[in-house]
């Protein structure tokens, strides 16, 4: 369905019903708002993420697996390199694939990474995959990010993260 043929089909319902269409034309715009998604973002598949992980040098980087990667990077980010989050309750943004903090990690904190938060918002994933070397290289490991916690550090079914894949 096109946005043009919802709109269209709104405007002839409110010319029937005025009130009625009002509140439509009010709620599907809204939705349409939430729904429309801009063309430059840049979700990557799941195996495209695989294959820059591994060509990333993630693959069993200090002890965790490829599938431990690619589990963090859906449950962070959704495959999303460009994602930006901002945790107002927590005060924190989080940015790119594995939506690392930038208190400690980027140019508007600690900067133990020694690079900008914006480098972490490139698809080829060079600049993410270097940040997130050093991140596990800490004490905390994966550990480092409570998603990987909950969803990934003791599934039984982590090798689905890597299926018909091809590294």
């Amino acid at each position: 369905i096109s946005v043009g043929i919802v709109c269209d089909s709104i405007l002839s319902l409110s010319s029937q019903h005025p009130e009625l269409g009002k509140m439509k034309v009010s709620m599907v715009l809204s939705l349409i708002g939430y729904l429309v998604v801009p063309s430059d973002t840049a979700v990557l598949g799941r195996c495209v993420v695989a294959k820059k992980l591994h060509d990333g040098g993630l693959s069993d980087f200090e002890g965790y697996s490829l599938e431990n990667w690619v589990c963090l990077a859906y449950f962070e980010s959704k495959f999303n390199p460009m994602a930006v989050y901002e945790n107002s309750r927590s005060d924190f943004i989080g940015y790119g694939l594995f939506q690392i903090r930038n208190h400690d990690w980027c140019d508007h904190g600690r900067n133990r990474c020694h690079m900008s938060c914006s480098a972490l918002l490139n698809p080829d994933l060079n600049k993410t995959i270097e940040c997130a070397k050093t991140i596990v290289k800490g004490k905390r490991g994966m550990g480092a990010w409570p998603s990987w916690t909950l969803n990934c550090q003791h599934s039984d079914t982590l090798a689905r993260w890597l299926d018909g894949c091809k590294l």
